[in-house]
């Protein structure tokens, strides 16, 4: 009896110790896209909005943060509403450039897009990193 009993608390300690030391340990994870790896330049994105003015230029943002300054034609479809059960206004193959304050949320979005089989979609980052021109209208 006092073998099993021996027994039942290594177990127990072990358990506890393997416990103790996995939650201290950081979790082995990292972001899908950090911030600076944008599949485009805010100076690319001005170019290729310049190019071709039927791309579609997505703000996922708030509609507050957008109504508080957007950048010039773009239109606001926040980063949570982007799925997979929604309809979208515009075809797969079309040219859809992505932002959102600070490209976390823009990344995300893209790479939501891309799973829907979106074939032309290009983040840019986030407005705080935009130099030219917005607008509150």
């Amino acid at each position: 009896m006092k073998q099993l009993f021996l027994l039942a608390a290594i177990i127990c300690f072990g358990m506890a110790a393997i416990k103790f030391c996995t939650a201290r340990m950081k979790p082995n994870t990292t972001p899908a896209r950090p911030k600076s790896s944008a599949d485009l330049t805010a100076e690319e994105a001005k170019e290729r909005m310049e190019e071709n003015p039927d791309l579609i230029l997505l703000d996922v943002r708030t509609q507050e943060e957008f109504d508080e300054g957007h950048i010039p034609g773009a239109v606001c479809l926040p980063n949570e509403f982007i799925t997979a059960d929604k309809p979208f206004p515009f075809e797969k193959d079309a040219e859809v450039l992505i932002y959102c304050r600070s490209g976390h949320r823009s990344a995300e979005a893209a790479d939501k897009l891309r799973d829907m089989g979106f074939s032309n979609v290009f983040d840019f980052g986030g407005i705080l990193d935009w130099p030219y021109e917005t607008t509150t209208e």
